[in-house]
């Protein structure tokens, strides 16, 4: 199976804040636009557990070896779980060619040439975040502690390539103080969760069958999406069909506990039946504590017997490691690591559910969801739902051969985690913590917590900025299902997949929704492809647009997608349901537009903008002030003026900091009158002078419907004050003038008040 291992997943390489992303080879990890040659590079790869990034360092290692990457002549791999050992010291040159490998001869000129090419460097930290503690920096050792802080400040080797991976955290970035190029490793899509687990059964008999029996359960499916969790299912599945069973477990608990009867069952004979269940719960025991320690590996003297670490390490729970010797005469000490993540939590949640000593307390630590984003734990992020799960699982046979005499025990502490969600504010529950607790809920799979929640759930859910995974989904899916409210959800900046979109989207009690609107699009347009025209029509009568705030090209060409499918649009839905006009309720109800892409895309965007804008007939506020500052200038202005007799609803138009003349200000005077709505205009901050007020001036009357007009911070001297004065006593609709002015004399702006207390000062 190892070729099945090293398969492609999609990368994206994103902005911090993930607002921008674009798809990546593995080719182009290492481009890096600007910054000096002589500088360290810093890229962070992020992912979640288990979605390959160890996968992915083990294949970078491996191109190089075939030649890719000629650019290093040293790749330097370190799994930082093995460095995270308090009395441990690491100098750079023991970390490179003591502890990753070393020499036969020659280290003291190796080490010499490394120090004078550092650009010819890669130093590959994988799974940074064991190299911290919950609340504080890297709790390895002194020395460790600096010399990363040196290779990361620049300090040290400055000029290397420094690849490390890390959970998607924001912790990672507050020990890393620049980072070149963030990567994130986004998983499986559905192809390609269907092609892993082909090939992982190719050549089978059952291999069709083992497909077919995953995707049927559509939970275990969706988090196939993780190429680790699609490894556990693909065993179990494997399992399951060879002792002639044609169904799947329904949940990750149930996976889980299935994994660890099938490991151990072969020898469960007699005395060593009862030998692995203590065994099992001694590991289960270390699983908790070390996580509880924001840990996965320990120095193998302090495992408590040579028959647990014989166990551990012989049904693969544990992986042994070696740790870096100082001299060829130093005893060679090893340790152990748990062999995944998942194991872990799994294990961890066996010890909270099992053991006599474990109190309410310690259990309502890992049940609170607190409604804040800060959780209590982080390195244990799975173990509230395999706590869940397991609580729920007293008509278990395997379960209940673990815990014999602690049923009593077992029910207890069910008793705890239901009163912890009926005292739970479900409404209050910041996103985050919301889909913890659905999660934890699917895992009991328990009529009366899932419709407890689903009763409490608020009518609008916002997930904007939250990553939803296919797993999310499911579960989001599964109790709005079970619900009799009707919901709105906010999808946007959630990189929801378009399977994932499509199921809620077509929920009969999901009302209306805002999502990405390149998402969107495609899905609109795979339903055009697949001629679902019902499904296409309901999901463009429910989807939400307005306020649209547009911050990139990308923005403004999906405006122009979506404008681009009215006439699609009309087309399908006409054949569908006879009617001989329809139009795309998202577009038809746009009334506030902003338009905020900076000086660089300013001005073109705003000129591909324009040619859409007679599109949107309820248009009442078009926003164009932007902290970054658009520019349209002159040329802008001039573009917009000519589409104004279309805009017949708009009230608002913010036209402020966009660098427009006396030349903008004219065109805009000539056409402004044709804007039969408008309400508010605003020019503050321009570079209009006298010129321009005057052009202003003349149209003023004309605008009846106009009632505020701020042409304050521009160039406007007395002159051009007094002309605009003169026009205001023929304009007795307008009901505030704001033109305050450093180059009008403050005098004569007083003065003009006193005239007309209309006149702002």
């Amino acid at each position: 199976k190892t070729s099945i291992k090293a398969m492609e997943k999609e990368l994206v390489t994103c902005s911090l804040h993930g607002k921008e992303k674009s798809a990546l080879k593995r080719s182009q990890i290492f481009q890096i636009l600007g910054g000096k040659d002589s500088e360290t590079k810093v890229i962070v790869v992020l992912g979640k557990a288990g979605m390959g990034k160890s996968i992915l360092v083990q294949k970078i290692c491996q191109d190089w070896s075939n030649g890719e990457f000629s650019q290093f002549e040293f790749v330097f791999w370190f799994d930082c779980k093995q460095l995270n050992v308090p009395e441990k010291q690491y100098s750079l040159k023991d970390l490179l060619l003591e502890f990753f490998v070393k020499p036969q001869e020659g280290s003291k000129e190796i080490f010499e040439y490394i120090l004078q090419n550092p650009t010819k460097v890669l130093l590959v930290f994988d799974g940074f975040e064991g190299l911290y503690e919950h609340e504080n920096f890297p709790r390895c050792s002194g020395s460790i502690k600096e010399l990363l802080s040196g290779l990361i400040a620049k300090k040290v080797l400055n000029g290397c390539t420094l690849l490390l991976t890390a959970r998607p955290k924001d912790k990672v970035y507050q020990y890393v103080s620049k980072v070149d190029k963030t990567i994130e490793i986004v998983g499986f899509s559905p192809q390609q969760r269907a092609l892993y687990i082909t090939k992982y059964f190719e050549g089978l008999p059952y291999s069709d069958r083992a497909l077919e029996l995953i995707k049927e359960c559509e939970y275990l499916f969706s988090h196939c999406y993780s190429p680790l969790m699609c490894r556990f299912v693909c065993f179990i599945c494997g399992t399951m069909l060879e002792m002639g069973e044609n169904s799947l477990p329904s949940t990750l608990t149930t996976v889980f506990l299935e994994f660890i009867q099938q490991k151990i069952k072969p020898v469960q004979k007699d005395v060593t039946a009862m030998q692995n269940q203590e065994s099992l719960a001694t590991l289960a025991h270390i699983a908790w504590y070390l996580g509880e320690k924001q840990q996965s590996a320990m120095k193998g003297d302090l495992l408590p017997s040579k028959e647990v670490k014989e166990f551990a390490l012989k049904y693969g729970f544990f992986l042994p490691f070696a740790f870096l010797r100082h001299s060829d005469s130093e005893e060679e000490e090893f340790g152990s690591a748990f062999s995944d993540f998942v194991i872990q939590n799994f294990l961890g949640a066996l010890h909270l559910t099992l053991a006599e000593d474990i109190k309410d307390k310690s259990l309502i630590k890992y049940l609170s969801f607190p409604s804040k984003k800060k959780k209590p734990y982080n390195w244990l992020d799975l173990l509230p739902r395999f706590l869940s799960g397991l609580l729920f699982l007293q008509d278990d046979t395997y379960f209940c051969s673990l815990s014999n005499k602690n049923v009593k025990q077992s029910t207890k502490k069910q008793k705890t985690l239901l009163k912890c969600i009926r005292r739970l504010q479900i409404n209050e529950l910041c996103p985050e913590r919301l889909l913890d607790l659905l999660h934890c809920i699917y895992e009991t799979q328990n009529h009366y917590l899932l419709q407890h929640v689903a009763l409490r759930l608020k009518p609008h859910l916002s997930f904007l900025g939250v990553v939803l995974t296919p797993p999310d989904v499911h579960v989001l899916l599964h109790v709005l299902e079970s619900s009799r409210k009707e919901f709105s959800l906010d999808l946007r900046d959630s990189s929801i997949d378009m399977q994932g979109l499509k199921d809620l989207v077509g929920l009969k009690n999901v009302a209306s929704f805002r999502a990405s609107l390149s998402d969107t699009i495609r899905l609109w347009k795979s339903l055009e492809q697949t001629e679902d025209y019902e499904m296409l029509r309901a999901s463009t009568e429910k989807f939400v647009l307005d306020p649209f705030k547009a911050k990139t090209m990308k923005d403004i060409s999906d405006l122009s997608d979506l404008v681009e499918m009215q006439e699609k649009m009309f087309n399908c839905v006409q054949g569908a349901s006879g009617c001989s006009s329809y139009k795309i309720p998202a577009i038809k109800n746009l009334r506030k537009l902003e338009f905020a892409l900076g000086p660089i895309c300013g001005l073109q965007g705003f000129l591909k903008l324009v040619e859409i804008l007679a599109a949107f007939p309820s248009l009442q506020h078009l926003d164009l002030d932007s902290l970054s500052e658009n520019g349209i200038g002159d040329e802008g202005a001039k573009s917009l003026s000519e589409v104004f007799p279309t805009l017949t609803s708009l009230e608002t138009l913010n036209l402020s900091q966009n660098k427009i003349t006396d030349v903008g200000a004219e065109k805009l005077a000539t056409a402004l009158p044709s804007l039969s709505s408008l309400k508010t205009l605003s020019l503050y901050n321009n570079c209009i002078c006298d010129c321009g007020a005057e052009n202003l001036a003349k149209v003023l009357p004309a605008m009846s419907s106009l009632r505020v007009l701020d042409v304050q911070y521009n160039k406007i001297t007395g002159v051009g004050a007094q002309q605009l004065t003169d026009s205001l006593r023929k304009s007795p609709h307008i009901k505030n003038l704001v033109m305050w002015d450093p180059t009008i004399p403050y005098g004569v702006l007083e003065h003009l008040h006193q005239l007309d207390s209309r006149i702002s000062v």
